[in-house]
């Protein structure tokens, strides 16, 4: 178990250990010294669940390769790539809030979380081919992908990546690349954010303790804590309550009984990993490949073939396969998470969404038992000479897509993070999956806009978010932004040692 400096009754009480808490956490703190936050979490250690270096892609998404930011041809007959201009945007923020950390000391040894890793965005077929093409045209016209570069060459994508075509045959290829791209362990920077806010004046954390119960009191709440390992329950009381325990959120709004929960629901989607170490093929591959999604697979497991650097040891990823599960956590969950989320005022909207997600479910359950002959099958489609014997399969994390009366006839699956915050602004809560934690910064933004406005809008307080995030209430996608944008991307790489 890992504590210190517990706080009893303070300001704020952060649930969860991940990206989101941390990332709240510090951010509070500089912009009001004076707060006094107390962070829980029930494994032993932080960043265990969802930000866990291998749960999740570890890709610093700014739209740069993933195809399914812009899945569809607009009005105009080209790829529509708003989306990943909007993803790129909100990376900016989580860039430049690393970047400070790194210079006022709230982190050290940013390798340990960051490394500098190119994405490629990779197709096969005269069809894919031609929709990469449009992708390309239409993102480069914009400041933000003015560094990208295209290729149908195969000299060329032999240099950039060359396992993609070992054994491969004359089918049409093509890529394209942007050099800075990231590779990212959040498990590894949100234990570094916590550790720095237990060192300050006011603050606290504690592992190993679950929380059991939420009650509203007056203009507060009052929490019920439980130590694991004395199973000791205590009785804490704060002003403003963040909920962001990953598919443990939704059980602990259920249990708030907030009126803005009422008729969210949730649907738990798992994922596994196919694994290599082997040096002679690790040492060939240094990118993260993003193709298209196959068929019925959820966006969230869309194929990519990635560099990883997780704890100073190199890897390759391929993945993610989806699969079915019934647990809304990966280390603390149980299969009987989903049923015991279902409501009177929820089923009706995972009744009607999962009728009209059939082929979604079906495709869960067949991706979960298929054989290891059929997942090599799928990595082969990027790398035609990888063999079984190389490659070894993990479980990844859980994502849980929220679900709410207004999704209807929609697929189960959208981007996008749900940002759930009651009326008086006393408690907020993080919802869904995707693109999450690169994006942690952005929405953390969101959440102290709405429910700390009174710490942004003096004189120092907007100087003190400005020092973080020195673009938060400047608008980049502007063309006459361009030279900004740039200056304030060059300085976190920077500050962060991406400069390739």
């Amino acid at each position: 178990m890992k504590s210190k400096n517990q706080v009893i009754d303070p300001d704020v009480i952060l649930i969860g250990s991940g990206i989101m808490s941390a990332t709240l956490g510090a951010m509070l703190k500089e912009l009001n010294p004076a707060l006094s936050i107390q962070l829980y979490e029930m494994t032993e250690e932080f960043g265990k669940e969802a930000s866990n270096g291998w749960h999740n892609a570890g890709t610093g998404h700014a739209g740069l390769c993933e195809l399914s930011y812009t899945p569809d041809y607009g009005s105009d007959g080209e790829v529509d790539v708003s989306k990943a201009f909007e993803i790129f945007h909100q990376f900016e923020h989580s860039k430049q809030f690393w970047s400070y950390a790194a210079r006022t000391g709230m982190i050290d040894k940013v390798e340990e979380f960051i490394n500098p890793v190119p994405h490629l965005s990779f197709v096969y077929g005269q069809k894919q081919v031609d929709f990469l093409k449009s992708r390309f045209t239409q993102m480069q016209k914009h400041h933000f992908f003015e560094g990208m570069t295209y290729t149908e060459d195969r000299e060329q994508i032999r240099e950039w990546a060359p396992l993609l075509l070992e054994g491969r045959d004359h089918t049409p290829l093509a890529l394209t690349k942007m050099e800075r791209g990231t590779d990212i362990n959040y498990g590894i920077l949100s234990a570094k954010l916590i550790e720095w806010l237990g060192q300050q004046e006011g603050c606290g954390y504690a592992t190993s303790h679950r929380i059991t119960n939420l009650t509203k009191d007056g203009a507060g709440w009052k929490v019920e804590v439980k130590d694991l390992i004395s199973k000791q329950t205590l009785t804490t009381k704060a002003k403003f309550v963040f909920i962001g325990a990953g598919g443990g959120s939704l059980p602990l709004l259920q249990k708030s009984g907030v009126r803005e929960s009422k008729g969210f629901g949730g649907f738990p989607i798992g994922g596994q990993w196919l694994i290599c170490d082997k040096p002679e093929i690790v040492n060939k591959h240094l990118a993260k490949v993003y193709g298209l999604s196959p068929g019925a697979a959820p966006t969230m497991a869309v194929p990519h073939l990635d560099t990883r650097i997780i704890d100073g040891k190199k890897s390759i990823l391929f993945g993610p396969y989806a699969a079915w599960t019934t647990k809304f956590l990966h280390v603390e969950g149980k299969l009987t998470d989903l049923l015991g989320s279902i409501r009177t005022d929820n089923i009706a909207s995972l009744i009607k969404v999962g009728l009209h997600n059939i082929p979604l479910v079906r495709y869960l359950i067949q991706q979960g038992t298929q054989s290891m002959k059929t997942r090599m099958k799928e990595l082969k489609a990027f790398f035609p000479d990888a063999r079984g014997e190389d490659w070894r399969l993990i479980d990844a994390g859980i994502r849980v897509q929220a679900i709410k009366k207004e999704d209807g006839d929609a697929g189960i699956v959208h981007f996008g993070t749900e940002v759930l915050t009651t009326e008086d602004l006393s408690l907020s809560s993080l919802l869904g999956a995707s693109p999450g934690a690169s994006v942690s910064t952005n929405i953390i933004l969101e959440v102290i806009k709405r429910c700390f406005a009174d710490s942004l809008v003096t004189p120092e307080g907007h100087a003190r978010m400005k020092a973080m995030v020195p673009s938060y209430d400047e608008d980049l996608t502007q063309p006459e932004m361009a030279a900004r944008q740039r200056e304030l991307s060059e300085e976190a790489f920077k500050t962060l040692n991406c400069i390739r």
